[in-house]
């Protein structure tokens, strides 16, 4: 027994860095109806630039925060307005191929810039150990979840009562109708992508003061998409609670099945579930476009 909660707790704690992921893909496809491939290079980048910019100052915890914060908004901003918003009224499988080579490109500064070590980031007190219900968790794993949950309660409150909100939900529901009613989709669209710049930027460097800072965070993006599809491609609350599902479950089929089955059982959730929800389990019915 104690053996499985220490496997739930690891897992938890683990699959709140893919529930922000996973929110990052479904904030973006919420708002344009696009799928942002390179949103674990995205995370990877915005966690060098923050230790970057912790290391210049420091290396103080609020700074690597803020730098994490500030990098994620302002290079979310950039991509939506320099790259993504000329791929607007092209065919959607253009614009996709857009962030896969986006992808490619982030992956190959990062080498240039910082190199391909693997770096640690000393942050105070996150690798302090915390008993909880007789088990060890450490302060970062902790610290995670509850960003986590702040963050499904805040995009809840946001959606539900915000007028920007209202008019994501808009534009989201029917670009072409929201335009005609005066809201500007363009600007919903750089909200939309400089939120989930912050939700990778998170996930990225969570996962990278948890274990290690090196350039194989972006795979996280890959992990973390599962927990995307199995909450629904346009259900971002769905999709971070999902990421909890994900990780819990990767841990229990590591760690009673096979080791080797850890990294392939999210996709194999993704064909049980989509065979009986092809919607997910947080989307809607009248998804058309991947």
């Amino acid at each position: 027994m104690r053996y499985a909660m220490e496997l739930i707790y690891s897992g938890v704690a683990i699959g709140a860095i893919y529930g922000l992921m996973a929110m990052a893909f479904a904030m973006t496809y919420k708002a344009t109806g696009l799928l942002n491939f390179a949103q674990g290079e995205l995370g990877m980048l915005i966690a060098y630039m923050a230790w970057s910019i912790s290391v210049a100052l420091g290396t103080s915890t609020w700074a690597l925060i803020g730098g994490a914060l500030v990098s994620s908004v302002l290079l979310g901003l950039m991509i939506e307005k320099f790259i993504m918003r000329k791929m607007i009224g092209q065919p959607v499988f253009s614009a996709v191929l857009v962030t896969v080579g986006l992808g490619v490109i982030i992956t190959s500064l990062v080498l240039m810039i910082w190199g391909g070590e693997q770096q640690r980031i000393d942050t105070k007190y996150a690798s302090d150990i915390v008993m909880l219900g007789g088990l060890r968790m450490r302060v970062s794993q902790i610290t995670v979840i509850v960003v986590l949950a702040l963050a499904l309660l805040s995009t809840h409150v946001f959606f539900r009562y915000s007028r920007f909100g209202i008019a994501m939900r808009a534009v989201a529901a029917d670009q072409r109708t929201a335009s005609l009613m005066g809201i500007s989709v363009a600007r919903v669209q750089s909200v939309a992508w400089a939120t989930s710049s912050v939700l990778a930027g998170l996930a990225g460097l969570f996962f990278a003061v948890s274990f290690e800072l090196s350039p194989s965070i972006f795979s996280l993006g890959l992990k973390s998409f599962p927990a995307t599809v199995v909450g629904g491609l346009d259900a971002v609350i769905g999709s971070g609670a999902s990421g909890i599902f994900i990780g819990v479950f990767e841990n229990l089929v590591g760690g009673y099945i096979a080791p080797l089955l850890k990294e392939i059982a999210g996709f194999l959730l993704i064909l049980i579930i989509l065979m009986v929800r092809p919607f997910g389990l947080f989307g809607q019915k009248d998804i058309e476009r991947v």
